[in-house]
């Protein structure tokens, strides 16, 4: 067993080099197969060994999806915007209140990073459960949870696919640790951002299986980070860049230079596009270089931070009620381009939404070369006062589909001389559109509507729904056009119309075969991909995944009342309007019965909980004996209780273990009662039985 267990511990080692060398450093020293090997080694040890799987072993990235959503958990300190600006005046004012709020003696250095355009994140770290307790030999710190900004004060728990990330280390040696000058407990917060590459190929998939392209990067990580599917996550490649380093909630190095240079070398991904200057002088010429490097990164940018250096003064100059005063966000303006409009297409989406679309000359913008722009609605088109011949300025911000902001009217650019006319009719169906009121879109709400059958078609089979491979644009236009399918339930009667399938163009025996198996294999998708998939009006994947879990099954939520409905969290009294009208259709609930008849999911798993500590609200704080904090956390939450991050007067019990620090001290100003580990399991035990 001996040998085993090195060979595990140099296996993991070895792994989380060569992980920091290609994800951090982007200098891999093995190839990919190379990396394989050992990956399935360590994987085959494991599972041969399950007593001797760790949290921080890199097999252990994807885990299990969240079973109820995400936690809500309060910031250490809150994740303020920044104020921004966008001139050389604006910053030179900045810096003239920096300096009048400080003594005329200080010399004040600026740190100045590009502006990441990503999804904010704070990630903590403490001790694993080797190095806990008294006398204890430091092993390091793990990753123990990952919180996403919410709104500044208190964010989602998102550590399940956090740990998909591979540029987020899931460990941090002892050594390293000492070597960066950090301690054991930290917390780390930088921006998730998904690469351009990795951007367009999701688009690439996205179309390919008849959705609509995600809007930008930014938008598209956020999503991700936010799915309940950790699958998913990890296949999307996010990236993380950390720039802040916390101690319980404050910056405790001397400069944010040297916190940085802390988190290189304690094995985090920073942004290699930084630099401390002088003066403001220094600030303007770093943002004239970011501008020119903005084409020629992998991943989107949208300005540059500029933050006072010293962490002594930057206490000094503190905070307004939303920003920090010792920094400021330079905005690049956005990227636009002047060209002609050609014409205006109308696109009919799955839920009868009709879309004018700008068709233009091409113009090249931001090194991408556009062809299309969204007008919106007919709203838009009369706001702009556009006519197609019109020269127009497009803005692109990375939107695959750029805006028409303004129509440009000066002597060297015509007006264009015919109208923009909105269809009444269905552009598809010739039924004519409806408009509700206090709503700017126009729809087409009949039921056979081919384009709306054939998006929602798309939409079902998409991989982020019932993931239906093979279901894509051809093969939706070949069935709707040959007959064979009219409706969603008619997919599920394809089993009996094979012959009619193998005469479809470039459809032979083995691709019949596997589009039916792949039907098939989509009846075992759970309630929640089902809820999705039927294309309810403001009901995305999240939205879906709540109702599910809220719920239990589709019985349930078709019967449920606006109120009932709104009673789940996220869900207002729109989505739940929407949700009402959908399942009061009569056309609706039969599709949903021959789904039902077709043997499609309609119950939720079920979780096991009980409601001990309902109400209950719990800070955790300093190292417990024998357990770490994000199993007492599971514990917490399983009895049905809370765990927020800071101590206030709404706080029920601070559970404290050795060297509570601040958090302590704080509940005992309050009067907030404390528990030490016993007291919690003594707690946890009382009422529906042992939970531990």
């Amino acid at each position: 067993m001996a040998m085993v267990e090195r060979e595990i511990a140099q296996l993991r080692d070895e792994l989380r080099r060569h992980e920091h060398l290609y994800y951090v450093l982007d200098a891999p020293e093995i190839t990919d197969a190379q990396y394989d090997v050992m990956m399935n080694r360590l994987k085959a040890l494991e599972a041969e060994h399950p007593e001797l799987v760790e949290a921080d072993s890199p097999t252990q990235r994807v885990g299990g999806k969240p079973a109820e959503g995400f936690a809500k958990v309060a910031h250490s300190r809150p994740m303020l915007s920044l104020d921004n600006a966008y001139t050389e005046d604006e910053l030179r004012a900045w810096e003239q209140r920096v300096k009048e709020a400080l003594p005329s003696t200080e010399t004040v250095r600026f740190e100045c990073e590009l502006k990441l355009d990503g999804l904010s994140l704070a990630l903590h770290y403490g001790p694993g459960p080797a190095g806990r307790g008294k006398g204890a030999q430091s092993t390091g710190a793990v990753l123990l949870r990952g919180i996403t900004r919410g709104d500044g004060e208190i964010g989602e728990d998102v550590t399940t696919n956090v740990r998909t990330i591979r540029s987020v280390p899931l460990r941090v040696s002892a050594a390293d640790l000492k070597a960066a000058g950090m301690p054991e407990e930290f917390e780390v917060r930088g921006e998730v951002v998904l690469p351009q590459a990795a951007f367009e190929k999701l688009n690439e998939e996205r179309e390919a299986q008849g959705l609509a392209p995600a809007a930008n990067p930014r938008n598209a990580a956020a999503g991700t980070i936010r799915t309940l599917e950790p699958n998913i996550v990890a296949q999307r490649r996010l990236d993380f860049y950390a720039y802040f380093l916390l101690r319980d909630g404050e910056m405790f190095l001397g400069d944010q230079t040297a916190a940085l240079a802390a988190l290189r070398t304690a094995g985090f991904r920073v942004n290699s596009h930084a630099q401390t200057v002088e003066s403001m002088d220094g600030v303007l010429a770093f943002i004239a270089q970011a501008e020119t490097l903005r084409e020629t990164l992998s991943y989107e940018i949208d300005g540059v931070v500029i933050k006072v250096d010293s962490t002594s003064q930057q206490r000094r100059l503190g905070f307004t009620g939303r920003a920090p005063r010792w920094a400021m966000a330079y905005k690049f303006a956005a990227r636009a381009g002047v060209t002609q409009l050609e014409d205006v297409l109308f696109q009919v989406g799955r839920t009868g939404k009709v879309t004018p679309v700008a068709v233009l000359q091409p113009v090249l913008i931001g090194g991408t070369t556009v062809t299309r722009a969204t007008l919106h609605n007919a709203d838009e088109i009369g706001r702009l006062g556009v006519r197609i011949g019109d020269f127009v300025r497009v803005e692109r911000g990375g939107d695959v589909i750029p805006k028409i902001v303004e129509v440009v009217q000066d002597a060297s650019h015509a007006r264009g001389e015919r109208s923009i006319v909105f269809p009444s009719l269905c552009p598809e169906c010739q039924a004519h559109l409806v408009k509700v009121e206090g709503e700017v879109d126009w729809r087409c709400v009949n039921a056979a509507c081919p384009a709306r059958i054939r998006e929602e078609l798309l939409h079902f089979a998409a991989r982020g729904v019932m993931n239906i491979e093979g279901l894509g644009d051809v093969m939706v236009a070949q069935l709707l056009a040959a007959g064979l399918v009219r409706s969603i339930p008619d997919l599920y009667c394809l089993k009996d119309k094979k012959p009619e399938l193998l005469e479809l163009e470039l459809v032979g025996e083995k691709s019949a075969q596997a589009l039916l198996d792949e039907i098939e294999k989509s009846k075992g998708a759970p309630l929640a991909r089902v809820l999705f998939g039927l294309g309810i009006r403001f009901v995305g994947e999240r939205t879906a995944q709540l109702l599910a879990a809220h719920f239990g099954s589709m019985d349930a939520l078709m019967a449920a009342s606006p109120e009932e409905l709104e009673a789940v969290n996220e869900v207002g009294p729109r989505v739940a309007q929407a949700i009402v009208e959908f399942f009061a259709e009569p056309n609706n609930r039969e599709l949903v019965e021959r789904l039902r008849e077709a043997g499609l999911t309609f119950i939720a798993e079920k979780r096991v909980t009980t409601s001990t500590l309902e109400g209950l609200t719990f800070v955790l704080t300093g190292t417990l004996p024998t357990m770490t904090r994000e199993a007492a956390k599971e514990l917490i939450e399983r009895a049905g209780g809370k765990v927020s991050g800071s101590v206030s007067k709404k706080t029920s019990y601070v559970v404290a273990g050795e060297e509570a620090g601040s958090k302590l001290e704080k509940a005992q100003q309050l009067g907030v009662a404390v528990l030490d580990e016993a007291g919690l399991i003594e707690m946890l035990r009382q009422g529906a039985g042992d939970v531990a």
